[in-house]
Parts: structure tokens; C-alpha cells; sequence
């Protein structure tokens, strides 16, 4: 949902001069082995303010920044340099507050309880996140149904595909009602019917969220997003408000030129052939 006329949003979250920095630490000094010693940049100086009521998709490569900016909002990470604030709060100094107005959907079988069943998970996640118990039944059953998930709500979650397990996770993000909503590639498992409800679901949550989508499909993009910001080896080198005009080939062609990415891969597949077919996430 973009802005109307004349509105003022509130900055949601805002990015100061950001540095990320990984440092490699050898197991036994190295004395067994040869890992890799120094440091890897992960983010370098990115600053960007993003508004309320909007899309934005994270694109770039693998291990360009993506997650890790993620990570950063969610207070998973903290910054090596600058300043992350969300809501007002600085992610250093007030990361319980920053917690509370912030959903990551996790989606791994290690996320949750293989022996509990999908609404047993959902209100552990619901407690833990200090939803009220008077309006934990109502909630539960509002994220089921968003996603999809009603039908199999006292299925034992060991029994989920890959794809009811993305919804999961976008449904424990969910429960807590956070005004930034973090999703990592949301429809990485999901067929097309489960997708074209994702989406659709997406653009009605931007109507009252900040919605953050990291995503290597350029037609994902196109469909979803209000703006994008385009990541390179941990460098912000696009940051582009979209229309809705852009196409997919749009951002295909806005990418290439922006990340001087060569046309074949390591494994003879065009770089372009493997974003458009998921295979290079």
C-alpha cells in the first residue's frame, strides 16, 4: 500500500552508516586443518530509511547482505559500525523494544517442535513473545487461517512438507502482530497456488506492516514490491522506489547492469536462467 498524497509516514526502520563485519576464528588456532582466517564485509556503510505501509525486496546475490540486514533488524545481529533503529528504538540499547515490533519468519524444521502439533507450537511461540493470554485463542486462530494452516492445525508438525513449514514460520512471525514483518525467500517451497496466496497476502499485510522481502525471483519483486534495494558484496548500489510498472525483465536488466554478475555460473546454467528458476538461491 503506497503512501497517498500528502502523507507524512513514520520512519519505521532506519539503517546509519551500517557495517557488518564476520571475523574467522580457526578451531585450535588452526593447528589442524586450514580454515579460513581474516574477516569478510558483510555490510559496508548502508544507510537507507524505510516507511511505514510499504514492501520493500531485498535482492542482490548469495552473500551479498540480504539476510544479514535482516538479521540486523531482528536484533539477531548487531552492527559492528553506524546505527539500526527501529521504531524510534536503537537495536544496541533497547533491543527488547526493537524485538517487540519485529516478526522474522523462520521456517527450518529446527524452528520448531517436531512432537507438538502446529497450534501447540503457535502458542509456545505466543507466550514466549508475551501475547496476552485472553487473546492468544483469537490470534491463533487468525494466523491459521491466514496462512493456510487451519485444516492442519493439531497435525504434528514432524509430518509438515517443506512448504507447510514456510507457512509456519510466517505464522509464528505473525502471532505477535509486529508492525516490520522479515521474510527470507517466503515462497522458496511453496508451489504456485500456495505462492499466488502468499502474495496476496503480503499486499494486505503491507496495510499494516513494514514489510521486508528478501528474494532472489525477479517476478516476486515486480508483483510485491513498493521499492527495492539492490545489495552487492555488502554494498547498497540500488535503491529504487517502483511505479508499478517495473517488470520482472525490468529488474532482471536493472540488476545485471547494477552487479556486473557474468552471464554463466559455475555450473554452465545462466545466472539469469537460475534466478528466474529459483536454482540459484
Amino acid at each position: 500500500m503506497r503512501p497517498g498524497a500528502g502523507s507524512v509516514p513514520m520512519a519505521e526502520v532506519v539503517f546509519e552508516n551500517v557495517r557488518k563485519v564476520f571475523r574467522h576464528r580457526p578451531a585450535l588456532f588452526n593447528w589442524v586443518g586450514r580454515e579460513r582466517t581474516g574477516e569478510t564485509v558483510a555490510l559496508n556503510d548502508v544507510s537507507f530509511t524505510a516507511d511505514a505501509g510499504v514492501v520493500i525486496a531485498l535482492l542482490g546475490p548469495n552473500g551479498s547482505g540480504k539476510t544479514t540486514t535482516l538479521k540486523l533488524i531482528s536484533t539477531m545481529l548487531l552492527p559492528d559500525g553506524g546505527s539500526v533503529r527501529v521504531a524510534g528504538s536503537d537495536s544496541r540499547r533497547a533491543a527488547g523494544e526493537v524485538r517487540r515490533h519485529v516478526g522474522i519468519a523462520v521456517a527450518t524444521e529446527r524452528s520448531f517442535f517436531p512432537r507438538l502439533s502446529a497450534r501447540e507450537n503457535l502458542d509456545f511461540f505466543a507466550t514466549l513473545d508475551e501475547v496476552p493470554r485472553r487473546e492468544r485463542r483469537r490470534r491463533l486462530r487468525e494466523v491459521l487461517c491466514e496462512t493456510g494452516l487451519e485444516e492442519h492445525a493439531d497435525t504434528l508438525v514432524v509430518k509438515f512438507s517443506s512448504g507447510m513449514y514456510q507457512r509456519l514460520g510466517l505464522a509464528r512471525a505473525l502471532i505477535k502482530q509486529p508492525s516490520v514483518l522479515l521474510l527470507d525467500e517466503p515462497t522458496r517451497s511453496l508451489d504456485a497456488g500456495a505462492t499466488s496466496h502468499l502474495w496476496a497476502m503480503i499486499r494486505l499485510l503491507a496495510g499494516r506492516s513494514l514489510v521486508f522481502l528478501a528474494t532472489h525471483t525477479f517476478a516476486e519483486a515486480a508483483a510485491l514490491a513498493d521499492r527495492i534495494l539492490l545489495l552487492h558484496q555488502g554494498e547498497l548500489v540500488e535503491d529504487r522506489v517502483l511505479d508499478g510498472s517495473a517488470s520482472a525483465e525490468d529488474l532482471r536488466a536493472l540488476y545485471f547492469e547494477k552487479t556486473g554478475e557474468c552471464c554463466h555460473g559455475s555450473d554452465g546454467m545462466s545466472s539469469e536462467t537460475a534466478l528466474r528458476t529459483g536454482a540459484a538461491r
